[in-house]
């Protein structure tokens, strides 16, 4: 794909990443950044390093404000990111965006010190998002063929909300972005 998503992706990061990421003392710049990073930082491969850059992204292209959650409403943020997303990446990408809040929902169900280590963010989102998953559920998620990654997505979603952490800019993450874009899944 060329050079043009690549700048519309990154402008967009930065342009809208100056929204504050729902309870947390970070915007969503900080966000994307920090989750991209922690992704590179553990060898994952481009396409989730990419997917934990935009996992997000759906909080910066829906018009329901800074912390919908906070009104009681499921931004369903990754359905929006998803939608958004496919029309530039393959599923490699954009399932791992698509599954991050039932990864949540999964993770809460499946290991018990997991909500107690949510932000107080991701805690209210989780009751508006459908809680833990129930056994159908669980059985359903496992069988995704992108269900690991977006479990590991999750893992650096949750940990990618720390103040004042330095992270490479999101130019750092434009070849990745470049390798994958693709022309989606049209």
């Amino acid at each position: 794909m060329d050079d043009d998503a690549a700048g519309m992706l990154a402008a967009l990061i930065e342009g809208k990443g100056e929204g504050r990421y729902g309870l947390s003392g970070i915007n969503q710049r900080e966000h994307a950044l920090q989750a991209a990073w922690l992704a590179e930082r553990s060898g994952c491969d481009a396409a989730l390093i990419v997917a934990a850059l935009l996992h997000d992204i759906g909080h910066m292209v829906h018009d329901l404000g800074d912390n919908p959650a906070a009104e009681g409403i499921d931004d369903q943020h990754e359905q929006i990111g998803y939608d958004f997303l496919r029309h530039y990446f393959d599923t490699a990408v954009t399932e791992p965006v698509r599954l991050h809040v039932a990864a949540k929902r999964y993770l809460c169900a499946v290991e018990p010190d997991y909500s107690g280590r949510l932000s107080a963010d991701s805690v209210l989102s989780l009751s508006l998002q459908g809680g833990p998953m129930d056994e159908r559920e669980l059985a359903a998620f496992v069988a995704l063929p992108y269900a690991p990654e977006a479990v590991q997505l999750r893992r650096f979603d949750e940990m990618a909300k720390v103040k004042g952490l330095a992270t490479p800019a999101v130019m750092h993450f434009l070849p990745y972005l470049r390798e994958y874009l693709t022309g989606g899944d049209q």
